[in-house]
């Protein structure tokens, strides 16, 4: 669900299947959530600085190591400053219930109504788009606005140059491939029209909307998008995944699917006030955007006002993600304790979110002879139509479903090896020549052997 510049979203190895039942979690020690970090920014180089913030009934505690940008010395802290992507969403659908409770909008107020009149807006079978199907990325829009032609020509800075006028022609001329509200689609361009729908009706623009409703009551200020000269000192630098400067993208006419800046302090507020651990006027509003409202592509979650919510743990999330930068926020209502994780840099920390969300165990990388590797690359069976392939590159273990793109995988014993893309663990069987013959794929509480074939 993260980044606004993505095509897809992460596919599972496996056929999807419901998750098991949630396990009693224990929150990581300080020293192992420290070390955690340590090891992704110091041995794996996933990003120069990450910051981690846990918040619960005792109170708030944020871990952080790395620095603002490559090379440099300045330490990241909870007061820096990062690009925090998709969780903007849920700024966004908080917004809306706050105009729905104010009797300004109503969820089922159909998007024609907001828009000028010239604006031809998509309908199918006589039914309408309303804010409810946008929030809830059920409206039947794409994940983008524009095409993959126009992200190459604009792949440096895609969303500044797409304006209103380019957008209202998008609508003029779409047209929906499903029923209005028949299926779930992660859509930034969808949420990227609700933020655009309620600036009009307020008549102001999205930044002003945020920081007037949401952050100057909760004191978050530290989230904007317009950087102040002292914020941009605490601002850090975004990073490709090899660890190269990126510069940042210009602001667009529609960011309200993924232009806000944050800290892992004000996060940490938003959440007190998501779980109310603090008095706050958006309290209701809140609890309002976390209710399961519609199924998603996943049979284990469903979405709310654009909070993503695993039912099985009673974990509400997003993630974020834009060129240099990503994001993880999460909380469990019930049991009242969350978590933020910022990064600067474009590889994934969903692992490290989960794993302190309650969602997933945490595991250590253990130090093995990387020469054991050979033993199990091959391509194995998955069924008649797709063949599950191993391959090594130097002290790497890389793993491929027939159609999708390879993800590594970690070693926690000589043969058994996790991924940190999503929950998915792998059990190598091997021979009395230590050559494996199956392997075995653990995920969503399921095990699914594969024979190996060449």
């Amino acid at each position: 669900m993260s980044a606004r510049i993505t095509i897809a979203a992460l596919v599972c190895l496996a056929l999807a299947v419901v998750s098991g039942p949630a396990t009693e979690f224990s929150m990581p020690t300080g020293a192992e959530i420290s070390q955690f970090l340590q090891d992704a920014v110091e041995k794996e180089k996933r990003a120069p600085g990450i910051v981690a913030g846990i918040i619960g009934e005792k109170g708030t505690q944020v871990i952080a190591c790395g620095t603002l940008k490559g090379g440099g010395s300045e330490k990241v802290d909870g007061d820096t400053i990062f690009e925090i992507g998709s969780i903007t969403k849920v700024f966004t659908t908080l917004l809306l219930q706050d105009m729905v409770e104010r009797g300004e909008v109503k969820l089922d107020d159909p998007i024609g109504k907001f828009l000028p009149a010239s604006v031809k807006t998509p309908t199918r079978n006589g039914k309408e788009i309303t804010l409810y199907h946008l929030a809830t990325h059920t409206s039947g829009l794409p994940r983008l606005a524009f095409g993959t032609w126009y992200m190459i020509w604009h792949i440096d800075d895609p969303y500044a140059p797409f304006k209103v006028k380019d957008f209202y022609k998008f609508l003029s001329g779409y047209k929906l491939p499903r029923d209005v509200g028949a299926e779930f689609e992660y859509s930034n361009a969808g949420m990227a029209l609700l933020g655009h729908l309620l600036s009009l009706k307020a008549g102001t623009n999205y930044e002003t909307l945020v920081v007037q409703r949401i952050c100057k009551p909760l004191g978050m200020d530290s989230t904007c998008i317009t950087l102040s000269a002292e914020q941009k000192k605490r601002f850090a630098a975004g990073h490709d995944e090899s660890g190269d400067p990126v510069k940042n993208w210009s602001p667009s006419d529609f960011p309200a699917d993924g232009e806000l800046r944050s800290s892992a302090n004000d996060l940490l507020k938003f959440l007190a006030a998501n779980m109310e651990l603090m008095p706050s006027g958006l309290s209701s509003a809140m609890r309002a955007t976390r209710l399961p409202r519609e199924p998603t592509d996943d049979p284990s979650e469903k979405v709310g006002l654009g909070w993503m919510i695993k039912t099985n743990f009673n974990v509400v999330w997003h993630d974020g993600a834009t060129q240099g930068y990503v994001s993880y926020i999460a909380f469990n209502p019930a049991e009242r304790r969350g978590i933020v994780v910022l990064a600067n840099s474009q590889n994934n920390i969903d692992d490290i979110g989960e794993t302190l969300a309650g969602v997933r165990k945490l595991r250590k990388v253990a130090q093995v002879n990387h020469e054991i590797y050979s033993r199990y690359t091959g391509k194995y069976r998955l069924n008649d139509k797709k063949l599950f392939t191993v391959s090594r590159k130097g002290d790497r273990l890389f793993t491929q479903l027939t159609g999708q793109g390879k993800f590594e995988v970690f070693p926690e014993s000589e043969t058994e090896f996790f991924c940190k893309d999503f929950d998915a663990q792998l059990t190598f069987l091997t021979n009395g020549s230590g050559l494996a013959t199956e392997v075995i794929l653990h995920q969503s509480g399921k095990d699914r052997r594969m024979k190996k074939v060449k």
